[in-house]
């Protein structure tokens, strides 16, 4: 009998400290969702997290931890904190409305592709889910909008490329012209002057036939001068006169 009522003593005890753990843990995650609800988010950060650290599998720590992130702003550590409450249990509420969640955290990181497919797994558990569908087409429509936009600007960047490539083809064209003109114009000048190079020797010999009338005087003179020396040198030795074929 002692043995007995050792053992139910013990019993007692254990059960005891166990409803007292869950007190904690329960007391921790009211007085942060009540923190939460003030507007207090780094108050009610403190008490989920002291919850984890009585049970790191509650999903309601878990999950409320998640939404304090997110009103800081901590989408990372939220994206963390969702996905811990979704490992921590098996209810497909919860899980759907968690997805939601992340999908929305997602989006509010800019990542809108990842955002789709939180949504979309939220609906395959609850598809009657109208928040998870309206957010879905919103985060569609986000992405077709940034396409669009990146479609947009690759086309400048094609078109901005084209213009580019038309300046530097109209360049080299106006240089292409002006090479030629220069090449056409030194071609004409060396043939300018080659064709008077042909004719300087033609002109030389012409402007030697073409003598002026003084010129022509001096060289008769200078023939009838010597003309008369060579008399002169004939008489002294012959006393003949002779008389050339010409008449001066």
């Amino acid at each position: 009998m002692k043995s007995v009522f050792i053992f139910i003593l013990f019993t007692l005890f254990f059960s005891s400290l166990g409803n007292i753990y869950s007190q904690s843990l329960r007391s921790n995650v009211n007085e942060g969702v009540e923190n939460y609800h003030k507007g207090k988010f780094v108050d009610a950060e403190v008490k989920f997290k002291k919850a984890l650290e009585k049970n790191p599998d509650s999903f309601e720590a878990n999950f409320n931890l998640g939404d304090t992130y997110y009103k800081q702003k901590k989408y990372e550590d939220a994206l963390k904190a969702y996905s811990a409450a979704i490992a921590s249990t098996k209810d497909k509420n919860h899980i759907s409305k968690t997805y939601y969640n992340i999908g929305n955290t997602l989006l509010k990181n800019k990542k809108i592709k990842e955002s789709i497919e939180a949504y979309k797994n939220a609906l395959k558990i609850k598809p009657d889910d109208m928040d998870a569908k309206y957010n879905l087409s919103y985060a569609l429509s986000q992405l077709k909008n940034q396409n669009d936009k990146k479609q947009q600007k690759k086309n400048d960047k094609d078109k901005n490329k084209d213009k580019d490539k038309q300046k530097d083809q109209d360049k080299n064209d106006k240089n292409n012209q002006q090479n030629n003109r220069d090449k056409k114009q030194q071609q004409d000048q060396k043939k300018n002057k080659d064709n008077k190079k042909e004719q300087n020797p033609n002109q030389q010999k012409a402007d030697k036939n073409n003598l002026s009338k003084e010129e022509a005087e001096r060289i008769l003179q200078a023939l009838k001068n010597n003309e008369k020396e060579i008399q002169k040198k004939l008489r002294k030795k012959t006393g003949k006169v002779y008389k050339t074929d010409k008449d001066w």
